[in-house]
C-alpha cells in the first residue's frame, strides 16, 4: 500500500525557516511529478511547488524567491525549504506524488495526510 508521510512542520516566528520531507513507501514502479500544496483554514486547497522526475519546478507566485523545493529519487522523498516564512504562510501543508504503483493500472495521484504549519507575526 503506497504510503506519503509528512514531517517538519511546527511553529516558527516571521521570518524565520522551516524544511518539510515526504517520503513515499509501498511496492512503487515509478514516480512521476511530486508536489506540495497548502490549505489555510476557511480556504482552498492551493499548489505551493512542484517538480518533475526530471527536476524541473513550478512555484506560486505567493512563494517564489522563498520557497525551495527539491527531491531524492533513490530516497523517494520530497522536500521543501521555506525562508522568510510569513503569517499567511500559516496552512496545512500535503504533499502530492503521482506515481506509478504495482498492482494498479497506471499512474495515480496521491496524498498525504498534511503537516501543520504555523507563522507567528
Amino acid at each position: 500500500q503506497v504510503q506519503l508521510v509528512e514531517s517538519g512542520g511546527g511553529l516558527v516566528q516571521a521570518g524565520g525557516s522551516l524544511r518539510l520531507s515526504c517520503a513515499v513507501s509501498g511496492s512503487i514502479f515509478s514516480i512521476n511529478a511530486m508536489g506540495w500544496y497548502r490549505q489555510a483554514p476557511g480556504k482552498q486547497r492551493e499548489l505551493v511547488s512542484t517538480i518533475t522526475s526530471a527536476g524541473s519546478t513550478n512555484y506560486a507566485d505567493s512563494v517564489k524567491g522563498r520557497f525551495t523545493i527539491s527531491r531524492d529519487n533513490a530516497k523517494k522523498t520530497v522536500y521543501l525549504q521555506m525562508n522568510s516564512l510569513k503569517p499567511e504562510d500559516t496552512a496545512v501543508y500535503y504533499c502530492n506524488a503521482h506515481l506509478f504503483a504495482f498492482g494498479t493500472s497506471g499512474t495515480q495521484g496521491y496524498w498525504g495526510r498534511g503537516t501543520q504549519v504555523t507563522v507567528s507575526s
